[in-house]
């Protein structure tokens, strides 16, 4: 084997450097450290990889926010319902024991 000669010391002027991120984040994003289910990476890999390219990280993040929009039409819908149930049980309630207590006459004078 051959020995190469080491590349001489270089002097990098560092006076002007700056410190962080060599690329800026987008407004918005907060870079995170998270741990997902190798399974769960290799379907999102997967994915971008039929479709031909693209940031699994992405697809991920739009999955996540779809969950969330998806909640809360969910809750949303359950609130209305509960409300309108409400309504109708109370009117139907209502009804029911107006039906049921006239025969008695509930608070007012028989007469006989």
């Amino acid at each position: 084997m051959k020995k190469t000669a080491a590349e001489p010391r270089r002097q990098i002027d560092f006076s002007r450097a700056r410190r962080g991120a060599v690329v800026q984040p987008q407004p918005g994003k907060t870079k995170i450290s998270i741990r997902l289910d190798n399974e769960v990476l290799e379907h999102f890999r997967a994915v971008v990889e039929q479709a031909g390219g693209g940031n699994y990280q992405s697809l991920i993040n739009d999955a996540l926010r779809a969950y969330i929009q998806q909640k809360s039409v969910v809750h949303a819908t359950r609130d209305v319902v509960k409300e309108e149930l409400s309504r109708s049980f109370e009117a139907t309630l209502r009804r029911v024991l107006r039906e049921e207590a006239a025969p008695y006459r509930v608070g007012k004078a028989r007469s006989r």
